[in-house]
């Protein structure tokens, strides 16, 4: 998964057809859980880009977009944003997909 490197980036990523912002930390234990099972999620989902933004990287951006949770994925539609899984639970790969799976074709 290509990680976020710049906020222009990021608003230059979020505007591209289908991408999913997958935000999440190095230190975070749900995250490290989730971790090996995203690699599958990306290739059942080739019609979206996957990318890593680290937390403790980009807090203003967390904060600007209310993610005060991690794991967490927010899901951009040429430049909308189409969904959000957000919270501070820790997710399965089941409950992933079926976010995946509900956002507008």
């Amino acid at each position: 998964m290509e990680k976020l490197k710049s906020m222009d980036q990021f608003e230059k990523l979020k505007k591209e057809e289908r991408v999913v912002f997958m935000f999440s930390a190095d230190w975070c234990p749900d995250c490290r859980v989730i971790e090996p099972i995203l690699p599958g999620i990306e290739a059942n989902y080739p019609e979206y880009q996957f990318i890593y933004v680290d937390r403790d990287d980009f807090i203003d951006l967390c904060i600007e977009l209310d993610v005060f949770g991690i794991p967490s994925f927010i899901a951009y539609h040429s430049g909308k944003e189409a969904g959000r899984f957000v919270s501070k639970v820790r997710k399965t790969q089941e409950e992933i997909e079926t976010f995946l799976n509900s956002l507008p074709a």
